[in-house]
């Protein structure tokens, strides 16, 4: 009767639908209307016959999407005349598609379908809702191809309990060249959804990296469902989506022969707006960035133990000098290509500071003797490669701007800008450099230390073992207490035998924290001008600092905090005095500081407001040092002080000092109240 119906009404009507004539389409909607009719009786089938019920539902939800596709995404025609009238409304989509995954349900509750069948109509209803997000024609196919590459995990093998819902490595293998094949077929899509986000049309380093990171997300469900025991699986999971990632934020160049040339792509990248708006735009070169993503590749590798460098020492030096090498070309192309001479020297410098590292952390029998000459060589590659990339870069500037028409002074002028940039690069680079030593030489000193302290303590615990509870039973309190400062003495042992066995690791650490700090301190000046704030951020690097006898004689664990409230103290005190001297000199003696004028007023007022911030200042830095309770009342003596200098003053860093000494103070006064307190619990 429906087909008669619709022989009869619709099927000699000359009108255009979508792109699609009625006739079309009423045989689309007819045969859809069968199928829908003829799953009832196929659901009362034998058990051995339900396949026909879930051919019929899939047949159906096939016609239903591609119905709809034409529909919602194809524009309406009617008499070849266009009409961009909604045809399809979006309510349509969503009820058909939750009315779809309903009758599933359903249907898989009454075991009318199996496993299989759900799996596929669940994607293929599911993949409707795109239509909603996505304006390409072939949206709704590519999303149901990815739903169905991705969902196989999650809906085929749900139960976790039974043995056989667990995946076999073939299998396992097979869903992720699934997932690769389907996400490269979609590919078109993605490049669609990146141009609309980026209102551009994206390179193809941008395009494969979200491949690469697509698929490794597929595969995510695989490895944490099925292979969670297997660390090989996650290992290459780990690397998979950080090459993903790394395309994604690099973006390096492709051969041609490596991108997908097909016509959406070519329309979209042989656009002249940007010409014609922008003109020709120079682009720097861009293949350095395959060296940064190779080298954060090795690190991935190594430290996923995907490369055995922990157990082979030649794979060790070969892994570090090709780091070294890769971050040095990248860093040569990147910032100092016009410098040609100096890339040998920073080159060296990387592959230095490549090995230093690498075996710091994973020594060799020989390491500890070369490690120290190694350090030794990079520190003096800082100057000479300061000094001379300096020189160099002003005979390029001088050579290529013609110094016959321009002025001389105006030609040293420009070397002095340019060289000043490519400086400041530089000496970013080394506080990096000498900032990482650091960070490794204190992280290898913790480590050492706390293996000391455990092989002591297990010693004790096993020879004291016996005696413990007798012992603490009969002790008076004062004898626990001794007990307790004789055990916190320990950790000072370890550092002297951690000094006789390593004695050149504390002293390289020390001194590359300091060359950090005053690389940062030179950059603080040339960046920000010597900002006030930046001395509370760089202060703390200081915190690397190691207990070093030839450094600092009683420097120890418990003067940690020392360097950097002496520091902070004595930068704001000299930037204070050399403030005022700028406010008053300006490199000319005037009449009033002559014969006692406003600039003379000036210099004694603020002079003195600073002499009245050092009480607090020594005080506090002289209790970090040895932490010795002192009257109660002296730090709060001092506060009054610093109000005085926080109110009359009127220079900022010496209201800032001000401030401080007053946290000082009361700093101080709480610490010894505490300490106080706490030593009344052991009388």
């Amino acid at each position: 009767m429906v087909t008669w119906f619709v022989y009869h009404n619709f099927w000699d009507l000359n009108i255009w639908l979508a792109g699609m004539s009625l006739r079309s389409f009423c045989k689309l909607i007819v045969a859809d209307v069968i199928l829908a009719m003829a799953v009832p009786g196929l659901a009362l089938l034998p058990q051995k016959l339900h396949y026909l019920t879930e051919v019929g539902l899939i047949g159906h939800a096939l016609l239903l999407c591609y119905i709809e596709n034409r529909f919602y995404t194809y524009s309406g025609i009617y008499y070849y005349s266009f009409d961009d009238e909604v045809m399809y409304p979006s309510y349509m989509v969503v009820l058909t598609t939750f009315v779809g995954l309903a009758l599933v349900r359903r249907l898989l509750v009454d075991h009318r379908v199996g496993p299989k069948a759900v799996w596929v109509l669940t994607c293929l209803y599911s993949s409707k809702l795109s239509l909603l997000f996505m304006t390409s024609k072939a949206g709704l196919w590519a999303s149901a191809i990815l739903l169905l590459a991705v969902s196989p995990p999650l809906l085929l093998y749900k139960d976790r309990s039974r043995t056989a819902s667990k995946m076999k490595p073939w299998q396992g293998y097979s869903h992720a060249a699934v997932f690769a094949l389907s996400v490269w077929f979609c590919r078109e899509t993605i490049f669609e959804a990146l141009q609309w986000w980026n209102g551009r049309s994206p390179s193809g380093g941008l395009l494969l990296g979200f491949c690469i990171l697509l698929t490794g997300l597929a595969c995510v469900p695989i490895v944490a469902l099925h292979f969670s025991h297997v660390m090989s699986a996650k290992r290459g999971l780990v690397l998979v989506i950080a090459t993903g990632l790394l395309f994604i934020v690099m973006q390096p160049p492709l051969p041609s022969s490596w991108t997908y040339h097909s016509e959406l792509i070519k329309a979209a990248r042989q656009s002249s707006d940007d010409i014609s708006i922008y003109g020709f735009i120079t682009s720097k070169p861009t293949w350095p960035s395959w060296l940064l993503i190779s080298a954060i590749l090795l690190s991935l590798s190594a430290f996923t133990s995907v490369i055995p460098i922990k157990y082979i020492v030649e794979l060790r030096m070969i892994f570090s000098i090709a780091m070294g090498i890769a971050l040095g070309v990248y860093i040569s192309a990147e910032y100092f290509l016009q410098a040609t001479v100096l890339h040998i020297l920073i080159i060296t410098t990387m592959v230095c500071t490549s090995v230093f590292v690498v075996f710091t952390h994973l020594p060799s029998a020989s390491s500890t003797k070369v490690l120290p000459w190694v350090f030794a060589l990079l520190v003096a590659l800082f100057p000479v490669t300061y000094l001379l990339e300096g020189q160099v870069r002003v005979q390029t500037i001088l050579a290529e701007s013609g110094i016959d028409t321009m002025s001389e002074e105006d030609s040293k002028l420009t070397a002095l800008l340019a060289v000043e940039g490519a400086r400041t690069s530089l000496l970013g680079l080394y506080a990096a450099i000498f900032m990482l030593i650091a960070l490794e030489i204190k992280f290898e000193l913790a480590s050492l230390m706390r293996e000391k302290v455990n092989e002591r303590g297990g010693g004790l615990k096993h020879s004291q073992s016996g005696q413990s509870s007798n012992s603490l039973a009969t002790f008076p309190p004062k004898m626990r207490f001794m007990q307790q400062r004789r055990v916190s003495t320990v950790p000072a042992f370890t550092i002297k035998r951690m000094a006789a066995e390593g004695a050149w690791m504390p002293a390289v650490g020390n001194v590359a924290t300091v060359m950090c700090f005053a690389i940062c301190l030179i950059l603080n000046v040339n960046l920000t001008g010597g900002s006030n704030r930046a001395i509370f951020f760089l202060a703390p690097i200081l915190l690397l600092l190691n207990q070093d006898s030839d450094f600092v004689a009683g420097f120890g664990d418990k003067q940690r905090y020392f360097p950097v409230t002496v520091v902070i103290s004595g930068y704001m005190v000299i930037t204070s005095f050399y403030s005022i001297w700028e406010e008053i000199w300006q490199g000319n003696v005037g009449w009033g500081m002559q014969i006692g004028g406003a600039d003379w007023f000036f210099a004694v007022k603020n002079l003195a407001l600073l002499i009245l911030t050092f009480p607090s200042h020594i005080m506090f830095n002289q209790f970090v040092w040895s932490y010795r309770k002192r009257n109660d009342s002296m730090p709060l003596l001092t506060i009054p002080l610093n109000l005085a200098s926080s109110i009359i003053t009127d220079v900022v860093k010496i209201r800032i000092l001000g401030l401080l000494g007053i946290i000082y103070s009361l700093t101080q006064y709480l610490i010894s109240r505490q300490q106080y307190m706490s030593g009344l619990k052991y009388i």
